[in-house]
């Protein structure tokens, strides 16, 4: 029994897109697309084996150079949100005890955190607003 060749482009295709699924390479995506092209090619109009592979190439080839800056671009624009400790570097905070050098204690997003002041010579009181500047294990560094 011979194999039709839409039916070896589909196969290529499904193989293309299980290489997507195990290493997610886009690429990997748009030359199933092509295979499914060159596949549809092959069964409704009956290319050839050249012009199948002509179409397989362009279709890749095409939705590679247009999608890839594409989607480079969009992933360059997106925001970057910044979570756990790094969301709580630049905030405010209120001085519970005494804070210097060595030690202290603020209030930093609604939790109690252990504190030190960024320039050792420098002491806030309690109730004085400080800025987190940055986190060090479980202590915010301020000013």
């Amino acid at each position: 029994m011979e194999i039709d060749a839409w039916l070896w482009w589909l196969i290529g295709a499904a193989g293309l897109g299980l290489g997507l699924v195990i290493t997610a390479m886009p690429e990997l995506g748009m030359l199933a697309v092509g295979a499914i092209a060159a596949s549809v090619t092959a069964g409704i109009f009956g290319g050839d084996a050249v012009f199948q592979v002509v179409v397989f190439a362009v279709v890749s080839t095409a939705l590679i150079a247009v999608v890839r800056p594409i989607a480079n671009r969009h992933r360059a624009q997106r925001p970057q949100l910044a979570t756990g400790v790094e969301a709580l570097k630049g905030r405010q905070a209120v001085v519970l005890e005494r804070v210097d050098g060595s030690g202290g204690r603020i209030k930093l997003a609604g939790e109690v955190w252990s504190a030190r002041s960024l320039d050792a010579g420098r002491t806030f009181e309690a109730g004085q607003e400080v800025d987190v500047v940055d986190i060090e294990g479980a202590t915010a560094i301020v000013m």
